[in-house]
Order: structure tokens, then sequence, then C-alpha cells
């Protein structure tokens, strides 16, 4: 694959991601986690902006538009859940489904763009297909973390795994 057909195949992922979130945002029946969603679908866009700006050669390493906080963002909004008591254990099953959908789509970015930041070497356009990999990295975090807390929400919250909330 050409680097100029890597660009377009990831802004097309990019593109696909945002339109996923947005749908699934609309028809989310819990409006925390239909704000989740919208940040992801925020997320993929400023991603999709940069792979617009790298396939037109613009040089830059691109850092002040890597600013994802989908992970913090999760972990408030189900410690506020939590606060309020909220039974989760009522959603019904798409809800659980779109996220392992979701959680699949950024595994499968994240992938895809380790291997272009392998192909490309070195210099910034190694960084930024890195850096992008680690925020889609983040959001795979924040997917697996929704579905392990509808999977068992009283205990979701004291999980060690939260430890993962530290910049890497």
């Amino acid at each position: 694959m050409s680097t100029i057909d890597a660009f377009e195949y990831a802004m097309k992922m990019e593109a696909d991601g945002k339109m996923f979130y947005q749908e699934q945002a609309a028809v989310m029946p819990e409006p925390a986690l239909k704000n989740i969603f919208l940040e992801l679908a925020n997320d993929e866009e400023r991603h999709y902006n940069i792979f617009k700006a790298m396939k037109e050669g613009k040089k830059g390493d691109f850092a002040e538009a890597f600013q994802t906080k989908i992970l913090a963002s999760t972990k408030n909004i189900f410690q506020q859940l939590k606060a309020e008591n909220r039974n989760i254990d009522d959603f019904p099953s798409a809800v659980r489904e779109a996220w392992v959908k979701a959680r699949e789509i950024e595994a499968k970015s994240e992938k895809f763009y380790r291997e272009q930041a392998e192909k490309a070497g070195s210099g910034d356009q190694t960084k930024t297909w890195n850096m992008i990999a680690d925020e889609e990295h983040k959001h795979w975090v924040a997917m697996d973390n929704v579905i392990r807390f509808l999977d068992r929400p009283n205990q979701w919250l004291e999980d060690a795994e939260w430890s993962n909330l530290e910049p890497y």
C-alpha cells in the first residue's frame, strides 16, 4: 500500500468511525453513554483532518491536535452514574453490542496505524502515526471499560484497571 493509499484508507477508517459513533449516539438511550460516543466522533474527526493534512504533504508533528480525554471522561461519567444510583442493568443488549463493535473498530485502527508507523521508518510521519495509534488505544481502553461496566457495574469503578488512566 502506498503512502497516499494509506492516508486515504486511514481517512476512510476515521470517517466511518465518526459516522458509526454519531449513529450510536443518536440511538443511545442513556445520555451519559451518548456523550461518550459524541466525544469519540469528535476525536475521529480530528484524526481525519490530520491524515488529510499529511496526505496533502503538510509537515509538522500535529501534537496540538492530540487532546483526547476519553479515559477521564468515561471514568467521570460512570462515577456520576454510580453516585446517582443509576440502574445500568436495564440497558438492552444492543447497547453492549454497540460498545463491542466500537472496541473492534478501535483495535483495527490502532493495528493499522502501528503498521504504517513501522513502514514510515522515522520522522514526523512515524511520530504522527504512533500518536494517533496511541489515541485509538485510549479509545479501545475506554470501550473495554464501558463493556466491563455494563457486565458488572457494582465492582467496576473499584477495578484496578483504571490505573490505565495515566498517560503512556
